[in-house]
């Protein structure tokens, strides 16, 4: 029995557990306990799908989680590995090129293997929202920010400017003079978890190289410090675009790796980069034990 596959993206990792392999006792407990480094597999996250038995033009559902058992509405990187992961189990039915959606709690995005031997993938991520209320962001005295969420002033660390972006996960971004992992792991848990986002927000800090090269470095509020990330890439280049920084086509440079991002004239995102799968397995007794013990636990919300 395969109980998961690994995938990894840029160095941000995900275990596909498909149901359709394994039986997964799917709550808050057991996604933290098969993503801990050191107890369990290892990973940022888990992809848990096909949720039902994937049908010619039909939309694919899965589910999404961080690290930490919460829900995530949806995951550029995790997106590819999984579409990589249909093209791995059926070839013929997801053939190089052809379109197909993948439906997440966050919406349908089309996607496309372009080259499932190199492990190249396209994504469509629709268009963003800048809209303070979709994060949701708030004023200092707690009530709701107004309008658009478009070079705000936050104190953190001093006073900053941030643009908050919205793509199906809350992401607030930010300009810095030189993106660093120190400076991601020191300042990004206070920004994702500031009073202003009452339920938390990824941070990206940011430098454009030129109008075609970003630099970028991510906290994930439910992974904290990875090493790439694409639904944050799409943010920051949607941001990016929006303060009139850079062109229609980036190249974002994470320390994972990178990522082409490009935004059409309405406003709509496409990212396409690699992935790879770098294992498959199954539950040894002791931890499938462990994980059976947190089948009457709450499921994640």
């Amino acid at each position: 029995m395969i109980d998961f596959f690994k995938y990894q993206a840029a160095g941000n990792d995900y275990l596909v557990i498909d149901p359709r392999h394994t039986d997964f006792p799917l709550t808050r407990e057991a996604i933290r306990l098969v993503c801990d480094r050191h107890r369990g597999i290892g990973a940022d996250g888990v992809l848990y799908g096909p949720l039902e038995q994937p049908r010619p033009g039909a939309p694919v559902p899965l589910d999404l989680y961080n690290s930490d058992g919460s829900v995530c509405g949806r995951s550029g990187n995790g997106l590819r590995m999984f579409a990589l992961h249909l093209a791995a189990q059926e070839p013929g039915a997801w053939a190089d090129g052809r379109e197909f959606t993948l439906r997440t709690a966050a919406g349908d995005c089309p996607v496309r293997v372009l080259d499932a031997a190199e492990g190249r993938v396209q994504v469509g991520m629709g268009r963003p929202s800048f809209d303070a209320a979709d994060l949701p962001l708030l004023q200092e005295d707690g009530a709701p920010y107004p309008g658009r969420a478009v070079s705000v002033p936050l104190s953190v660390d001093g006073e900053r400017t941030v643009t908050c972006v919205y793509n199906g996960n809350p992401h607030t971004v930010v300009l810095v003079d030189s993106p660093s992992e120190d400076l991601a792991r020191r300042l990004g848990p206070r920004i994702a978890r500031h009073p202003r986002f009452p339920n938390a927000t990824n941070v990206q800090f940011i430098r454009m190289v030129d109008r075609s090269v970003m630099e970028l470095e991510v906290f994930e509020r439910g992974a904290g410090y990875v090493t790439a990330s694409g639904s944050s890439a799409c943010a920051a280049v949607s941001a990016a675009r929006e303060l009139g920084l850079c062109d229609a086509r980036v190249e974002v440079r994470m320390p994972g790796g990178s990522l082409e991002i490009t935004v059409s004239d309405d406003g709509a995102v496409t990212m396409t980069g690699d992935a790879e799968q770098v294992a498959a397995g199954s539950f040894a007794p002791a931890l499938r034990a462990r994980l059976d013990r947190t089948a009457s636990a709450r499921a994640p919300r």
